[in-house]
């Protein structure tokens, strides 16, 4: 145990005040026992492990936290099976360099595997519940430990029942793989473009996760140490899914403040799913806002992060991250939700 520890280091975005307590497990059992003590003992418990999809209060969290630090791949024929703990981008690195396909497209997400199925994660057209065999869980109602099947997580856009819950941990992840070296068919203009093919073709594996991670570093969304518009949780906003009966009455709302404009515009679950990027810079929110001497800014390279500059509060992103919704709001009666969990502040 280590007492006092600054959490700011832990997370991508960088903010966050003290941990009273932090326990590293560097394996399944140790993460299993360390909460499972700490469960009965009805101790306050943040479980961390990448911090990529994290906002913790300046305050800090007055209890222990567990760092997810078990990181065992192991590569099969056609699957992969990660620990929670193993860095996502190094796994799909991992099968890539094993002539494996199908994780290609979501190269360069931070963050830890054992997230992938919490978030749902997804980029360029593919999301990693298509890819999910089972998923490893302690549950910490009765601290058993099972696999489980993925329709039981009730997988849908960047959410799972594991999502704004303590009720599981995720351990272990085993993924789906193909083993002819290609990637999964190519289902996302703006990659297949960049591939000069054609969607749903099929290429290798190894050149489509190079143009994904040429795509995520032109917008700043592939960690650097040097570059604060990486400084971020990746996209802050998920992209609205607007219910068929009010979007007659959110195209108008454009319409009257925009002109006669293209919305970009997709299926979603339950209404029609619109981008929230695109609502942001349309609401006035221009790359960069709200200026250089602002702790807190809107990347300079896509407006769906909100960057630290090097020594924002947790207090600057969350006002920036209201100022942002409430004005797309105004604008267009579209209330963006965020992505981040919070820990400690509400958005």
């Amino acid at each position: 145990m280590s007492e006092n520890i600054d959490l700011s280091g832990l997370t991508t975005l960088r903010v966050g005040g003290p941990a009273r307590l932090l326990a590293e497990c560097p394996t399944t059992q140790s993460l299993v026992d360390v909460v499972r003590l700490l469960d009965r003992e009805n101790v306050p418990t943040l479980i961390l492990a990448g911090g990529s999809n994290l906002v913790i209060s300046d305050e800090g969290f007055d209890g222990v936290v567990v760092r997810v630090a078990n990181t065992t791949v192991t590569l099969d024929t056609d699957r992969v099976v990660a620990e929670a703990g193993a860095v996502w981008d190094e796994v799909v690195g991992q099968s890539v360099a094993a002539e494996l396909g199908g994780l290609e497209a979501l190269s360069g997400i931070p963050g830890s595997t054992g997230a992938t199925p919490v978030q749902n994660v997804g980029a360029y057209g593919v999301e990693v519940g298509s890819r999910l065999r089972r998923v490893q869980l302690l549950d910490r109602r009765t601290g058993e430990v099972s696999w489980v099947d993925p329709s039981t997580l009730q997988l849908g856009y960047r959410s799972s029942v594991l999502k704004h819950s303590d009720a599981a941990l995720v351990l272990a992840v085993e993924l789906d793989a193909t083993t002819d070296g290609l990637s999964a068919p190519l289902a996302y203009r703006e990659l297949f473009t960049a591939l000069d093919a054609q969607e749903g073709d099929r290429l290798p594996s190894s050149q489509v996760r190079e143009a994904v991670l040429g795509l995520r570093a032109g917008k700043a969304m592939v960690l650097d140490p040097y570059d604060h518009d990486t400084w971020s949780a990746g996209s802050f906003f998920t992209n609205p899914v607007v219910p068929e009966d009010r979007l007659p009455a959110v195209l108008s709302a454009i319409t009257t403040q925009l002109g006669d404009v293209t919305v970009p515009q997709y299926p979603g679950v339950g209404g029609t799913k619109l981008s929230a990027g695109w609502l942001i810079e349309r609401a006035g929110f221009s790359k960069g806002y709200p200026g250089e001497d602002a702790p807190a800014r809107l990347s300079t390279r896509h407006t769906l992060a909100l960057t630290n500059r090097g020594d924002a509060k947790c207090s600057d992103i969350v006002a920036l991250a209201r100022t942002v919704r409430d004005g797309v709001d105004a604008a267009f009666g579209v209330r963006l939700e965020p992505e981040p969990v919070t820990v400690g502040c509400r958005i």
